[in-house]
């Protein structure tokens, strides 16, 4: 055994004791007669001593030591004279009779510790030295208890883990798929999963009416802070079972998180909100709740006083930012400037600033002080409030104000990551319609069922129709969503003629999972919640590459392992591959 106890294990109960530690070196302190050593391990820190009378040898080696050496103490545990109260071995140190170095390092690129000096680029490349950082430690940390909490919620509900394959049929939904030639099969190629979607319904036809998976998936699309190429989901089906069942187990599930993981209770239910609402509310299907700042229509109030950018516009709305009514002008017109942000891509902005006993806004020249007041009330504005006021295509304009409600909230530090407010969204459009392509697309995804009320819309009104499909959000993030999928091959082939497949076309992509429905598929549904988004949100941050171990940067790169990279022309050739100039595209 290289060592008795970790080096956050010994406490002053154990002063007396003969100890072995080992870990990495933290620091090291030479004050000529002694030496102080900090050695760490992912369990904690623990300090040891090296006095002017110890062992020559064990002097020699204390002087030899430098940062993220991998060393061995034995020793006897004694009280500090200098306590640290902020380490949990803190009223401890080790006075150490023998050192060992089992490896040496080189000097690290950057500061392994709680704050480190290096940017984000030399952290990733160097992420095993990262990984020792004790932030990240904690990030995995909770990742693997929140993977255990799953588990064993799922598990005593009845469900069980089956695995599903990687390499799959490529599908013509969604986002792109990562492909994977077949050297077996000349020219053919096999696709990574995005999600088992078709998979998990096959397992309810199956008969396993209560299945999940923590699963790793694929999609080749645009990165972000919460997006990653490569991802895990905790995905979950259901079959005998209706919206409202499915919705129940898994508010249990969510609130059994929260309980066990953070000791956060709720004992009220998640809000349910239609989508419509979501939207018109506060101009996200993802609402952060933590805050107030509710979007007012007031369309017909503004609309016939001769200001044009008003009177032409489809929809006018706005909010009240409460207490805002100091903002300066220099910071009115810097927030101005957030919303013409390309990002944002508003053309302007309104304001009233409110006060007791007057108004001033930016539309002054076209309205009453009384009419201003007016509008202003009706955004919810009181005595001290800021209103903002944005306008044009409804749904543009409602994501506009969105980003700038908050931008507001981050401002004024109402996005505290210790709060948290969930909430279901449902009642989702089934489809949306696509300008450049001139058809629908499903919102969720062509198996998701629509509304049974709105089944006679799905040839007359397709963009009326409703779907069973429901999200779970919380602080403004979708933390996962599912919905009731269809299993009548006959309603599935009318949704794949909204979504502009011809029958030869639907057979081709999903012939397999309906002539499964033939055979008795039951009534089922599911949702999948994005493992690593939950991860991120219960530790509190805004990006999931930290409770990620090795993630990839923005351009989907693995900067440590340098992937992807060029393969061997071999390999090529086995494949009946060839490449081609990107330029030549």
């Amino acid at each position: 055994m290289y060592r008795t106890h970790t080096c956050g294990a010994l406490r002053a109960a154990d002063v007396g004791r003969t100890v072995t530690l080992a870990g990495w070196v933290q620091k090291v302190r030479n004050l000529g007669a002694m030496t102080f050593i900090d050695l760490r391990d992912r369990y904690g820190l623990t300090q040891i001593v090296v006095e002017e009378h110890s062992a020559e040898e064990t002097r020699r080696t204390a002087a030899e030591l430098g940062r993220e050496f991998v060393l061995q103490v034995t020793g006897r545990v004694i009280e500090r004279e200098s306590k640290n109260p902020k380490l949990p071995t803190g009223e401890i140190e080790i006075a150490a009779d023998t050192l060992t170095i089992l490896n040496r390092s080189d000097v690290p690129p950057f500061t392994i510790e709680e704050e480190s000096d290096g940017g984000d680029d030399l952290r990733m490349k160097y992420r095993y030295l990262d990984l020792r950082r004790p932030p990240l430690q904690r990030a995995l940390i909770l990742r693997h208890r929140m993977a255990h909490a799953v588990r064993t919620f799922l598990d005593a509900e009845g469900f069980l883990e089956i695995e599903t394959p990687y390499l799959i049929k490529s599908t013509p939904e969604g986002a792109r798929d990562f492909v994977v030639p077949s050297r077996m099969n000349p020219n053919q190629f096999y696709a990574l999963p995005q999600s088992p979607q078709t998979l998990k319904q096959l397992l309810m036809v199956a008969g396993y009416d209560r299945y999940f998976q923590i699963v790793r998936c694929f999609r080749d699309e645009d990165l972000r802070a919460d997006r990653q190429p490569e991802f895990t989901q905790i995905d979950c089906e259901m079959a005998f079972v209706e919206q409202e069942d499915i919705l129940e187990v898994f508010e249990r599930w969510a609130k059994h998180m929260f309980r066990e993981v953070l000791g956060v209770g709720f004992t009220e239910p998640f809000r349910r909100m239609p989508w419509i609402e979501a939207m018109e509310k506060y101009g996200s299907d993802k609402p952060d709740l933590r805050f107030g700042m509710e979007f007012h229509d007031v369309t017909d109030r503004v609309k016939g006083h001769g200001f044009s950018v008003f009177d032409d516009a489809e929809y006018v709305c706005g909010f009240a930012a409460a207490g805002c009514a100091g903002y300066t002008r220099k910071q009115i017109d810097a927030l101005t400037e957030f919303v013409k942000r390309p990002q944002v891509g508003a053309k302007g902005l309104i304001w009233i600033r409110v006060e007791a006993d007057a108004v001033k806004s930016s539309i002054d020249k076209f309205y009453t002080p009384d009419e201003v007041r007016a509008v202003a009330e009706a955004c919810g504005a009181a005595a001290g409030d800021l209103v903002f006021l944005m306008s044009g295509p409804k749904f543009r304009t409602l994501t506009q104000l969105c980003s700038l409600r908050l931008e507001m909230a981050q401002q004024l530090g109402l996005r505290d990551p210790k709060r948290f407010a969930p909430l279901w969204i449902v009642d989702f459009p089934m489809f949306e319609w696509d300008d450049e392509t001139q058809r629908f697309y499903a919102m969720h995804h062509p198996f998701t069922s629509p509304k049974p009320e709105d089944v006679p819309y799905l040839e007359s009104d397709p963009g009326r129709v409703r779907a069973n499909a429901y999200d779970f959000v919380c602080n403004g993030t979708e933390i996962g969503g599912g919905s009731i999928r269809i299993h009548d091959p006959k309603l599935q082939a009318q949704i794949f003629s909204c979504l502009g497949f011809t029958p030869e076309q639907a057979q081709e992509q999903f012939g397999f999972l309906m002539n499964a429905f033939k055979f008795g598929a039951p009534p089922h549904g599911g949702l999948a919640f994005g493992f690593d988004r939950l991860c991120a949100l219960f530790g509190g941050s805004e990006s999931i590459r930290d409770y990620i171990a090795f993630p990839k940067n923005n351009a989907g790169r693995d900067v440590m392992l340098d992937a992807p990279s060029a393969i061997d022309p071999a390999q090529l050739d086995e494949l009946c591959l060839g490449l081609r100039d990107p330029e030549e595209k």
